[in-house]
């Protein structure tokens, strides 16, 4: 008893040991992961001297100041669009973001009626949009910019590409909007401000609604609203057009038409005879793309219209654009009554 004692308290502390080294170990690895690495920051600073004459010595000491984040790696290993739609429905469609909502599109309303008539975009969309993105401007990320793009850019191989691009992009708009780089601030993916545009969405979509010569999507809620309108009318946005519809099915014959990616890929024409009931009021002739979404009970079919398309352009996920939509929806219903 004594021998069997000892043995299985030595492989209690065996595996007690074990575990502690794979944890340092686990630990170790992230931090070597999450760390400036001369080897890569240096050839991007010779390519932004090169291609865009930034001086050499002042990146050289911005990036001595900048932070890189284990935090940042681990967040954007977790992203919500991996849930399925019931459970990522209920994180935006709740009572306290419609309510916020209302209240929001009430304190802005004369700014947002400016841009809804200027860019035909409707108001509850602009709206819906930055309450799903940030809370109507509550919660627009700790993070400085540069930090963001830095650790993903120099430390996130998988997306490494991507990353650099928007810190090149970055640096630029901040020599052009005459902004301190260490200052912005956003999301752990480097998107800045009430509507988190990535600094590429600034550069190509940004607007000064108030024409005072700064695109302000920080502090300055009219930038903001005709930014965001700015952003679907050049991802043809289509003005008075439906965006979405649910349709009521019968059998699994639509199965034949599910495909991946988001563009309106069949026509109205090409789903009848599938057990669809599709709306009177569309042309056969009508581009949709046929989407399903998981729920608790069984699976909802949308069609998904060319304006659906456009506000994926937003954020590449079908989930996202639905939550828009019917946030929206929900906001405009509550506030009519």
């Amino acid at each position: 008893m004594a021998l069997y004692t000892m043995q299985s308290s030595l492989s209690k502390l065996s595996k007690f040991i074990v575990t502690c080294l794979c944890c340092l170990l686990a630990f170790t690895g992230q931090t070597q992961a999450a760390e400036k690495k001369p080897d890569v920051i240096n050839p991007f600073i010779d390519k932004m001297v090169a291609e865009h004459q930034f001086d050499a010595n002042e990146l050289k000491l911005l990036f001595e100041q900048v932070e890189i984040k284990d935090s940042i790696l681990k967040a954007i290993s977790r992203p919500a669009e991996g849930f399925p739609w019931y459970k990522y429905r209920k994180i935006f469609l709740t009572e306290s973001r419609i309510d916020g909502g209302i209240k929001f599109w009430q304190d802005n309303q004369t700014a947002l009626q400016a841009v809804a008539e200027q860019y035909g975009v409707p108001e509850q969309i602009i709206v819906a949009i930055i309450g799903v993105e940030t809370r109507y401007g509550k919660h627009t990320g700790n993070y400085r910019v540069i930090d963001a793009l830095s650790t993903l850019g120099f430390n996130y191989p998988k997306r490494s590409k991507f990353f650099l691009s928007e810190l090149e992009k970055f640096l630029i708009l901040c020599r052009t909007e005459q902004m301190d780089p260490l200052q912005p601030t956003g999301s752990y993916a480097g998107a800045m401000g009430i509507p988190q545009f990535m600094p590429s969405s600034y550069l190509a979509y940004s607007a000064d609604h108030d024409n005072d010569g700064k695109r302000d999507i920080w502090d300055n809620n009219g930038d903001v609203f005709a930014s965001i309108a700015n952003y679907f009318i050049k991802h043809k946005w289509q003005a008075g057009l439906a965006v979405t519809y649910p349709v009521q099915y019968q059998g699994e014959a639509y199965k034949q038409v599910l495909a991946d990616g988001l563009k309106p890929d069949t026509t109205i024409g090409q789903l009848q005879n599938l057990g669809l009931t599709l709306p009177d009021q569309l042309p056969v002739s009508t581009k949709v793309k046929l989407l399903d979404y998981e729920t608790e009970t069984g699976t909802e079919l949308w069609l998904g219209l060319g304006n659906f398309y456009a506000i994926t352009r937003y954020n590449h996920s079908a989930l996202y654009a639905m939550a828009v939509f019917q946030l929206s929806q929900a906001i405009a219903a509550k506030r009519d009554l």
